[in-house]
């Protein structure tokens, strides 16, 4: 049976700079199988050149970049798709100029199509300038939903997210959040392991993540198998708070390797959780800039006043 997987990388393949205990063994059975595989990331910072040459040095070398898709990429996709010849004012960092770029989007800062925001600092300077472009008429794009994301096992940065809600909140304007879980990023992954696959049908797609709601969400709404693995930011005590749930629930990767290797299923098929409902600890506060979260909390702009 021929099986494509989709797997995020932070807290699934890494954790700050140190792989997680058996990926090496599981990527390794993967790449023995032939099975198709996309590591999906929804970090718009890094270019696939960065994040081969990342892997490479904790361990992971040779990965080609065909094997990567990020936030940033699938934004590039998006306009380039949806409206050639756009031109952008982007708030973000290398992997997403570069990724803009190779898809032949223009930066303009006089009279943008778009306002892109992806992951990086930012300057007071900048955010008044997209403010301005997006009052005068640019649509406000953001790569990813996500508002924080790890630096380590106690500290976070702000994310596109974050960044795109000051501008919500500043213009009025709501922002469209590309990259997971929005369908689009599922559905240019798949292309690509389609691609991988010389055209080959695949008998079924598995995302491989850590978060409930971007890698898990995601995945069921573009109607994948869903392995959640317990070695990122989603511990047991937190799936009872969800009404979607994984297909499969997981310590690590690793308990993938044996499963790719035989050919047979693995014998981790069910999660304990079920059975109670506990409450969701960490850290306070939405973490995406998500459809529901935001349809609950409106942010009507003010009138102004001369």
């Amino acid at each position: 049976m021929k099986t494509g997987y989709l797997i995020d990388m932070d807290g699934v393949i890494y954790r700050e700079s140190q792989l997680i205990p058996g990926v090496t063994e599981f990527m390794e059975a993967l790449l023995i199988s032939g099975q198709p595989f996309v590591f999906l990331t929804n970090n718009s910072a890094p270019t696939p050149d960065d994040l081969s040459v990342r892997l490479g040095h904790l361990g992971l070398p040779g990965f080609s970049i065909r094997h990567f898709y990020t936030s940033a990429l699938n934004a590039a996709d998006f306009l380039s798709e949806t409206h050639p010849a756009c031109t952008a004012f982007v708030i973000g960092e290398g992997g997403l100029l570069a990724a803009l770029h190779e898809r032949k989007i223009a930066n303009d800062t006089i009279n943008p199509s778009y306002v892109v925001v992806g992951e990086g600092a930012v300057s007071g300077e900048r955010l008044a300038k997209a403010h301005s472009c997006v009052e005068r008429g640019a649509r406000l794009l953001a790569t990813n939903p996500d508002n924080w994301c790890p630096v380590s096992s106690v500290d976070t940065r702000p994310g596109a997210g974050a960044t795109a809600a000051f501008l919500e909140a500043s213009t009025g304007r709501r922002a469209y959040y590309l990259g997971k879980p929005n369908g689009y990023m599922f559905h240019r992954a798949r292309q690509k392991l389609q691609e991988m696959t010389g055209g080959s049908a695949l008998n079924q797609i598995v995302m491989i993540g850590d978060t409930m709601e971007t890698d898990i969400r995601g995945g069921i709404e573009a109607g994948l198998q869903t392995y959640l693995v317990l070695s990122g930011s989603t511990q047991v005590d937190n799936l009872s708070d969800y009404v979607y749930q994984p297909t499969r629930v997981l310590k690590s990767v690793a308990d993938l390797t044996e499963e790719l290797r035989s050919g047979k299923p693995s014998d981790r098929l069910d999660s304990p959780v079920y059975a109670q409902v506990m409450r969701r600890a960490g850290k306070p506060g939405g973490k995406y800039q998500t459809d529901t979260a935001r349809a609950l909390k409106p942010r009507p702009r003010a009138p102004m006043t001369r």
